[in-house]
């Protein structure tokens, strides 16, 4: 167990930073999920805009490597052009 203050608050904080880190991966891929399921083109072109800046979001904060949210904008660019 942490023996200073600090360490003791550090705990509690990576704690919450953990949570809402996994909260806003699921969020995001539970959107993805759903922009691959659609069938409609329309409803795909009103749905990218949104996945798109999660996915930025969650790579400006080092939750995904810049690498994979340029892949995954990219495959489902090309999954929405398809429809």
């Amino acid at each position: 167990m942490a023996n200073h203050k600090s360490a003791l608050k550090r705990i509690r904080r990576n704690e919450a930073v953990r949570l809402r880190n996994r909260y806003q991966h699921k969020t995001t891929r539970n959107a993805i999920k759903r922009l691959r399921a659609e069938e409609s083109k329309k409803d795909a072109e009103a749905l990218f805009p949104s996945v798109v800046s999660m996915i930025d979001r969650l790579a400006k904060r080092n939750i995904i490597h810049d690498n994979k949210a340029a892949n995954l904008k990219s495959k489902l660019a090309k999954h929405v052009a398809t429809l």
